[in-house]
């Protein structure tokens, strides 16, 4: 999912925050074997792989 989807997010100037669940208790629980998983604003997007045209769609609305 990474490679796909930094020059996805350079592309459209998205930093992207890169968390490794396994430090963090709440999203160990929360996510478990889910992962890799894509959030924008909290709104999941993907998981295990990228869904490249939910990750655009929700580019095209996140535009400031």
């Amino acid at each position: 999912m990474r490679v796909e989807l930094e020059p996805i997010a350079a592309r459209h100037g998205v930093a992207i925050e890169w968390i490794d669940i396994d430090e963090d208790p709440a999203l160990e629980a929360h996510y478990n074997e889910l992962v890799p998983v894509l959030t924008l604003d909290g709104v999941e997007l993907c998981r295990y792989r990228l869904a490249a045209r939910a990750v655009l769609a929700a580019l095209e609305v996140h535009r400031p």
